[in-house]
Parts: C-alpha cells; sequence; structure tokens
C-alpha cells in the first residue's frame, strides 16, 4: 500500500510544473479535438497538468543572445558590389506577457528555438536586404551605424504584433571582409586623408600669405598718408609764402637781429619797406 501509495505522488509531481518568477507560462493541449494552444498565459506558481497538457516557459526579462562566428551563427550578406561580408551580431530583447501564446502559436517553439531560428533569419534577411542597397565603403565606413539602424527597425516592425519588443540590433565586433577589400579600402582612406591634409596646408599657406600682403598693404598705406599730408602741407606753405608779401617781410623782421650791416651802398635798410 505504501508503495502503490508512493508512486502515486511521483506521478503526481511528476505531473506538477512550476512557472517561476520573471516568466510566463503558455499551455498547450497535446490531444484530442481541443489540440494546441489554450490561449491563455499563466503567471507564476506550480500548476497540475493532465497527460494531456504541456507547459512552455517564456521569459519576460529582457533577453539577450549573440550569433558569432564562434559559434557558426554569424551572419552574411553582400554589398552593392556583391562583396560577401560577415558579422557577429547580437540581439536583446523581451517578450509582452500578455502576448506570449500569441508567439507561441504562430512559432510553435520555445523562446530558444524561435531565437536560433526564425528571429536569426528575420535579422540576417534584414542585414541582406539594407546591405545590398549601400557600396563596401559605406558599410566599412561612415554608413555602418545607418546600416545596423535600419536593419533593427526592420525587424522592431516585423515582431512587434506577435508580443516581441526589440530592445536593440548591434554589431559585436569589426566587420569581417575579405584582406584584398580590407586593404583596398585602408589604402584610399590614407590617400583621401593624405589630400585633405594637402588642402588644409596650402589653405594655411595661402592665409598666411594674405596675412602678410594684408600688412604690407597697411604700411604702404600708412606711408601714403603720410606722405600726402607731408605735400599738402608744403604745398599750403608755398602758396602762402608766395601770396603774400607782407608774411615773407616780417618772417625777414622776424630773424633780424636788429644790426644795420656795416656797409649800406644804397642808404636803404635791408628787408623792411617803410611807407
Amino acid at each position: 500500500m505504501k508503495k502503490v501509495t508512493l508512486i502515486g505522488m511521483l506521478l503526481l509531481l511528476g505531473a506538477c510544473s512550476k512557472v517561476p518568477p520573471g516568466n510566463v507560462g503558455i499551455l498547450v493541449n497535446l490531444y484530442g479535438d481541443s489540440k494546441g494552444v489554450q490561449m491563455r498565459e499563466v503567471g507564476t506558481g506550480r500548476y497540475w497538468l493532465t497527460p494531456n497538457e504541456n507547459l512552455y516557459l517564456f521569459p519576460t526579462f529582457t533577453q539577450t543572445y549573440t550569433w558569432s562566428l564562434k559559434n557558426n551563427e554569424q551572419i552574411k550578406f553582400q554589398s552593392v558590389e556583391e562583396l560577401s561580408i560577415t558579422a557577429d551580431v547580437g540581439i536583446t530583447y523581451r517578450i509582452t506577457p500578455d502576448k506570449a501564446s500569441l508567439l507561441f502559436q504562430k512559432y510553435r517553439r520555445g523562446i530558444e528555438e524561435i531565437t536560433d531560428i526564425y528571429i536569426h533569419n528575420m535579422v540576417r534577411d534584414a542585414f541582406v536586404e539594407e546591405s545590398s542597397k549601400l557600396p563596401i565603403e559605406t558599410i566599412y565606413g561612415k554608413g555602418k551605424a545607418d546600416l545596423v539602424n535600419a536593419v533593427q527597425h526592420k525587424v522592431q516592425a516585423a515582431v512587434l504584433d506577435i508580443g516581441l519588443v526589440v530592445e536593440k540590433v548591434y554589431l559585436v565586433d569589426d566587420l569581417i571582409l575579405p584582406d584584398a577589400v580590407v586593404a583596398s579600402i585602408n589604402s584610399k582612406i590614407k590617400a583621401t586623408q593624405m589630400a585633405e591634409q594637402r588642402q588644409n596646408e596650402v589653405a594655411q599657406s595661402t592665409a598666411e600669405a594674405n596675412k602678410e600682403i594684408a600688412a604690407a598693404q597697411g604700411v604702404a598705406q600708412s606711408k601714403l598718408i603720410v606722405a600726402e599730408a607731408e605735400a599738402k602741407a608744403i604745398k599750403l606753405k608755398a602758396d602762402a609764402l608766395k601770396d603774400s608779401a607782407s608774411l615773407v617781410q616780417w618772417q625777414a623782421v622776424d630773424k633780424w637781429d636788429g644790426k644795420l650791416p656795416g656797409v649800406n651802398g644804397g642808404g636803404v635798410l635791408p628787408f623792411i619797406n617803410i611807407k
């Protein structure tokens, strides 16, 4: 009797399933006319399952997954020139608790299989579609972030209605390109940088030359202004001397020391016209 009771308890425990915190459970009927998802989520707790029921767990906290070359899950895509590119890609997502049954109903898989197969394919297809519009130099250079953002938005839109919220798609490491392509891109980047450096040097030399020219023009203009002022002063003085005899006579008297010359042949005082 005790053995029977013990076996019964073990069977009951075997039929008991638990939904741990941070998860939501989906009940599924395995047989009969009601075979399939029961279209209801169950929260944290223990549940007694009939032989016809199974419980799938879906985490509701943020999940992080990486598809890498190390695990042979890397993402491959091509540029507009059909050059092959390989990338280790990461994703973070979470499941909306009240839509977990929709997610299971669509894929009929647990979250790990959904991530490994379906979400992986979504991300890959988005990279293939978006990268095929871009040249390799854009993907490898400044356009890399724009490419990843475009992929993220496309995947977000594809899974939002089935209860999957994609928070971020990102590159885990540098893009992997053929060595010849990397060498060619680096060579072109170096040439562009050298050309920009030369342009900067020419611009700097031109600016310095213009500065010196401006300084010389300033000195010349200053000398011209002084010369014109001196010439004008001389002319004014000459005009005054020419037009005014009394001024000439006054200047002579102003400089006379008051002594008469020792010899005066004509009897006339020099420089003075007395009327």
